[in-house]
């Protein structure tokens, strides 16, 4: 996303002039989400003042991280947070997206697996975490960014998981999800396709698609677990 990030981080970057951050604040208000924690590392202090004035209807605990732990990484350090939760969520604050949290939700809640994947099709699944499913949804593979991929059915960096996932997270600094967690929950996750509007913005050309195709909010769901 450079040049753009050496002024701006990435979840400040604006969508027809709406921070991306501000964006990922009214899905998590619409859902039901009231409190979030937001892992910063470069240019921190621009998200800092950002949340100062900014007025939100969901708390947001920051945590920064002078040296990456990486996502799974930053799961393990704030485990105590999430523990006595049913189901947490974690978002991956790069994506656009108009996902059905609540449908989402109410697939996690049948299933019953350790976790739910957002998933969707990527014409490039060189660039994903791949993913290989049974005929129920059950993900069988997990592979992150295949040199050969089986399939093209990538991760969209968007996670329902409950707190079995926590145990799974090794003692690696970094320690990232698609590489060190997630391959070793196969067969306990399940995959929810997203057919709503769904846009990772970490190249400028998907950032210029993202100001291009855009559609905004949809009315307000709940995704409460």
């Amino acid at each position: 996303m450079r040049p753009l990030t050496d002024r701006i981080p990435k979840c400040l970057v604006p969508i027809r002039g709406v921070p991306l951050l501000s964006i990922w604040l009214e899905i998590c208000r619409r859902n039901g989400i009231d409190e979030v924690l937001l892992n910063v590392h470069a240019q921190s202090q621009a998200v800092k003042d950002f949340l100062a004035r900014t007025q939100a209807d969901v708390q947001v605990r920051l945590f920064e991280e002078p040296v990456l732990l990486g996502s799974g990484g930053t799961l393990r350090a704030n485990r105590a947070w999430v523990a006595s939760e049913s189901s947490f969520w974690v978002f991956y604050a790069d994506v656009l997206t108009t996902a059905n949290l609540s449908r989402m939700a109410d697939f996690h809640q049948r299933h019953q697996g350790v976790a739910t994947l957002g998933v969707r099709p990527v014409p490039d699944p060189h660039r994903s975490g791949i993913v290989v499913l049974d005929g129920g949804g059950a993900i069988r593979q997990f592979i992150e960014k295949p040199q050969n991929p089986p399939g093209n059915l990538a991760f969209a960096g968007i996670i329902l998981a409950r707190p079995e996932l926590l145990e799974s997270i090794p003692d690696l600094v970094p320690a990232d999800l698609g590489h060190d967690v997630l391959p070793r929950l196969v067969n306990r996750m399940f995959a929810h396709l997203i057919t709503d509007y769904h846009l990772d913005i970490g190249t400028p050309e998907s950032y210029a698609a993202a100001q291009r195709d855009w559609p905004g909010l949809a009315a307000p769901t709940r995704a409460q677990p």
